[in-house]
């Protein structure tokens, strides 16, 4: 399992990161749920609800751009950041080209989330 460098505990409706953020962290939810969601012309979409042991924030991270969406607590939360030194040291053990298939499908997660919220909207 990942290596959790600390905890952070946030109230039902607390901002844990906002879209277009920069994509420092990966977290994974340790208790309670975290909703994930776009603003789409002024509009809240919820792309999905996680729940306990999901990962997330690692889009962002792995294809080192703004974070495509905002992640909110849902009732009380806490979330278990993952060590930025162990998940550098476990990714740089795999092959460069293994590492841009990663990215290559970071970045076509992104759009496909993407058009589905532009389609949701429209």
């Amino acid at each position: 399992m990942f290596k959790i460098a600390s905890y952070e505990k946030f109230q039902d409706g607390k901002i844990i990161f906002e879209e277009g953020s920069n994509g420092d962290w990966i977290y994974v939810v340790e208790e309670g749920e975290v909703e994930i969601s776009k603003n789409v012309g002024g509009r809240k979409i919820v792309i999905e609800t996680l729940k306990e042991d999901d990962i997330f924030g690692e889009i962002a991270y792995i294809d080192k751009t703004p974070r495509s969406a905002t992640a909110t607590a849902k009732g009380m939360t806490v979330v278990g950041i993952i060590d930025r030194d162990f998940f550098d040291a476990e990714f740089n053990k795999i092959s460069a080209d293994l590492q841009k298939v990663l990215k290559t499908v970071a970045f076509r997660l992104r759009k496909a989330t993407e058009r589905s919220v532009d389609t949701q909207n429209g």
